[in-house]
């Protein structure tokens, strides 16, 4: 689960991280009132999305008086903003965050998240603040460093050094560097998160270390442990297939493609997808809908598919494990019934029960196409949509 830039910096002040003091609001008028509160010369206006790239955007702006932050605010809120991130079709802007302004000395890069091939816990560090970290790896690998942590109580001072060597600070900053790691380390491990990125960490005129900008995601697997967590979730910045998906507990990732994909299986699903592509389409989403897949979660995984309009033709490619055939089969037949499908669909089954399921589609009325194996499915969908 993502949340924004400002709830990430109350969640990491708790845990003792310097932030800017800032407010944040849902309208002009409350952000105007609650920006009276700050101690600044300038005002730090920024544009609330799940989405980074915001300042090439134009969502992020430097204002010096509270008439301007007015007029910026108003030009801002509402605004629909793309970004590398968003897609072409943008974000818009419901919520604004302002900050007292900083003076910026040095500006560094630090992130941590869960590294699965090690079992660890990475943190990768820059000082090429401020910039996109992949980039400053395309052309200078030399100015990243990553440092590989043990799940712990608590992280090292060692482990905090290597971290931090790169930043080359003086033995003040250092220590408050470090200060900064740990509390990270802590939240990080406290909270589950999966991800923690702070870009810029800068260090200021006034020689403070502090998170100038701040991204945190969490696994969405620890959140039943945190509903003050949970709570910060913002449904305007998922899209609205995804959140139904999620209701019935299916894994489901909308993309740009025509053909919708139902399947049981992460690593099956990934395949099919491919094979589209293979056969020169593009996949609509990624659908898993789990080894033992009620009639009822496939039947709500099938309207899903069909609520977008992009889709052209389905593809359904089952091996029935945990996941009878004949389960899925009537799932089919009863969310193709009702909602009275109008493309063609391409059903796969093979494994447990698939003599029975097939039987169920064949018996159901309905124009469905079977196809033998992925390569025939995939295939014969490409073929009915053309």
């Amino acid at each position: 689960m993502n949340i924004h830039e400002h709830q990430a910096k109350q969640i990491l002040k708790k845990y003792g991280a310097v932030v800017p003091e800032g407010v944040f609001a849902f309208t002009v008028e409350e952000l105007l009132e609650k920006a009276k509160s700050l101690k600044t010369e300038k005002y730090v206006l920024k544009a609330q999305i799940h989405a980074g790239g915001r300042g090439k955007a134009g969502g992020v702006k430097i204002l010096n008086t509270i008439e301007e932050l007015s007029s910026a605010a108003k030009e801002l809120l509402g605004k629909n903003l793309i970004t590398h991130q968003t897609g072409p079709k943008g974000r818009e802007v419901k919520r604004l965050y302002v900050e007292v302004s900083s003076n910026i000395s040095k500006e560094f890069y630090l992130s941590c998240l869960v590294d699965r091939a090690s079992s660890k816990i990475a943190f990768i560090s820059s000082d090429q603040g401020g910039m996109d970290i992949e980039e400053v790896a395309r052309k200078t690998p030399n100015k990243i460093i990553t440092t590989k942590v043990d799940f712990e109580n608590e992280i090292s001072d060692a482990n905090c050094e290597k971290i931090i060597k790169i930043f080359n600070l003086n033995n003040q900053n250092k220590n408050d560097a470090i200060k900064l790691i740990k509390s990270i380390y802590k939240m990080f491990i406290s909270t589950d998160a999966s991800m923690v990125e702070i870009n810029p960490l800068i260090l200021t005129k006034e020689n403070k270390v502090v998170c100038l900008d701040a991204k945190i995601n969490f696994d969405d697997n620890g959140l039943f442990k945190h509903n003050e967590i949970s709570n910060l979730r913002d449904l305007n910045e998922e899209d609205p297939t995804e959140i139904e998906a999620s209701k019935h507990d299916l894994a489901y990732i909308k993309l740009d493609g025509s053909i919708g994909c139902m399947v049981n299986g992460a690593g099956l699903a990934m395949a099919t997808m491919d094979i589209i592509k293979l056969h020169g389409e593009e996949p609509a989403n990624f659908l898993d809908v789990g080894g033992g897949a009620s009639k009822e979660k496939v039947s709500a995984a099938f309207k899903i598919i069909l609520s977008d309009k992009n889709v052209k033709g389905i593809l359904i490619n089952i091996f029935g494990g945990i996941m009878k055939c004949d389960v899925l089969a009537q799932g089919v037949v009863d969310a193709a019934k009702e909602t009275k499908i109008h493309v063609p669909l391409v059903v796969r089954l093979a494994g447990t029960n698939f003599e029975q399921g097939k039987k169920i589609l064949n018996n159901s009325g309905l124009k469905i196409i079977s196809a033998s194996d992925l390569s025939d499915a995939a295939k014969k969908i490409v073929e009915e949509i053309r």
